[in-house]
Formats: C-alpha cells, sequence, structure tokens
C-alpha cells in the first residue's frame, strides 16, 4: 500500500461511526443489518460509512446475492501498525539517547559533588560545610 492509501485508512477511521464498525467487525463478519441495528441513521448513511471504509480497504463485501457478510481486511490494519511502529521506534530511540544523556550528567555531578567534598553547598542550617 502506498501512502495515498495509509491516508485513506486514516481519514476512513477519523469517524467514530466508522471505528465502531471496524471494533465490531473486529468480532467477526456482520451483515449491513447487523451493523446498521445499532445507530439512529438510515441503511443508506451506513452504506455509505461501509463505501469509505471499502475505499480505504479497511472492509470488503464479497460479490453475490443478499445479504453479504461485511469483513475486516487485516492487511489495511497491518499497514498503520507498520507505520505506527517505525515512528515509535524513532521517539524510543530519541528517549533513550535521552536517558543516557541525563544519566551521564547526573554521574558527573556526582563525582563533582565527590571531588568538592560538598564544602561549597549549604547544609540543612544555611552555613557552608555543615551536615
Amino acid at each position: 500500500m502506498t501512502a495515498d492509501a495509509l491516508s485513506r485508512v486514516f481519514a476512513a477511521l477519523a469517524d467514530p461511526t466508522r471505528r465502531d464498525m471496524v471494533a465490531r467487525l473486529s468480532e467477526g463478519e456482520a451483515t449491513v443489518s447487523q451493523l446498521a441495528g445499532p445507530y439512529r441513521m438510515t441503511l443508506q448513511a451506513v452504506y455509505k460509512h461501509l463505501r469509505v471504509l471499502e475505499d480505504a480497504g479497511l472492509v470488503s463485501r464479497p460479490r453475490g446475492p443478499q445479504p453479504r457478510p461485511v469483513r475486516l481486511e487485516v492487511q489495511a490494519l497491518d499497514l498503520m501498525d507498520t507505520w505506527i511502529e517505525r515512528h515509535r521506534s524513532r521517539v524510543e530511540e530519541r528517549y533513550r539517547r535521552l536517558d543516557a544523556v541525563l544519566a551521564e550528567l547526573k554521574g558527573d555531578e556526582h563525582e563533582q559533588d565527590q571531588r568538592d567534598g560538598h564544602r561549597s553547598r549549604p547544609g540543612p542550617a544555611g552555613h557552608p560545610g555543615d551536615p
């Protein structure tokens, strides 16, 4: 799938009704009538939502007589997962590098404190050198 296909998938899932339909189809196939059940919309509106999901490659309906089951297409979810994981990995690597730098700075600060013998830091009473 191309970047355009990924854009279509994300755009299709921008709508909460379509996300709900995908979630319901993750449990198993359903007919259009079964999918339409919980929504306060016309069957025509349900078909429009399904068309967007089909155009994005998220669902399919086999050719043949009605009622035809609607099924979820895992490949589109895999495409999203690959894209998300690629970016998650990059962000996690940046955080690992930042953690390493911060740990090094903290270690350097601790070493400096050891060399100074805490002389330059005020103690609890506010006097330098007090423990």
